[in-house]
């Protein structure tokens, strides 16, 4: 699995970096794609087609810019200067799975989307540092709220991580709040993808686009998401994605 989180790394590291404005959100789609194939792998997003969706994912990278929170399709949508942008990216090599995800901004970055990508990197490594044997789902959870609440942003409601192995999604879902002491105990050879998506004006409420994938803010406000793969082992977490 640590290979596969390689790709991912090395995938979302060259999109940030080549990401400008005037690039379509379909362009940096068209990069994560021949990154996958450099490297002989696949994509556990592209044709992905939960219960809840009206169709496949099209793409192998969700980017969702400014008030979408995640799941954006790529398309022909030229990305401006100050855009925040969110993208999540996943790789299957050898039979296993990678996922993480990352934000950051088109240009010149406004202080308040610095904060707010910030305080969201900040609650995935409160998630990570809550991982150790003896733990458990709720001490994650906690974790992650309570640097987003302290900060005062909200947690887009019912999302959260996941397991993740052989395919993208197993049990067990990883919420972005909790109770310490609560849910699954960790055990070493689990793994997980921690995830939390903040949202800058202290909302969770959010609304599907027409395209039935996309997630935006309710209220229009804007979103970072962060995520990394990351293994229980007997000395802590390892992350597979960094």
């Amino acid at each position: 699995m640590a290979a596969a989180g390689a790709v991912v790394a090395e995938t979302l590291r060259t999109i940030a970096e080549k990401a400008a404005a005037g690039h379509t959100t379909a362009d940096l789609d068209r990069i994560a794609a021949e990154i996958l194939a450099a490297h002989h792998a696949s994509s556990p997003f592209l044709n992905y087609h939960p219960r809840w969706a009206p169709k496949p994912f099209p793409a192998v990278l969700c980017v969702s810019v400014n008030d979408a929170v995640v799941h954006g399709i790529p398309d022909d949508t030229a990305l401006a200067d100050g855009d925040l942008v969110s993208v999540d990216f996943g790789a299957i090599l050898d039979g296993w799975c990678g996922d993480a995800a990352r934000s950051f901004v088109i240009g010149t970055p406004r202080a308040a989307d610095s904060a707010l990508i910030e305080a969201t990197d900040a609650a995935l490594a409160a998630g990570i540092a809550a991982v150790r044997p003896g733990n458990t789902l709720g001490d994650i959870g906690h974790a992650i709220e309570s640097v987003a609440r302290e900060a005062g942003y909200g947690l887009l409601a019912n999302h959260g991580g996941h397991g993740i192995g052989r395919t993208m999604h197993e049990a067990p879902h990883v919420p972005n709040s909790g109770r310490p002491g609560e849910g699954l105990t960790l055990q070493p050879g689990l793994v997980i993808a921690i995830e939390p998506m903040l949202i800058a004006d202290g909302t969770t409420d959010y609304v599907h686009d027409p395209d039935g994938w996309t997630l935006r803010s309710a209220t229009g406000a804007r979103a970072a998401h962060s995520e990394h793969t990351v293994a229980v082992t007997t000395d802590g977490a390892r992350i597979l994605t960094r």
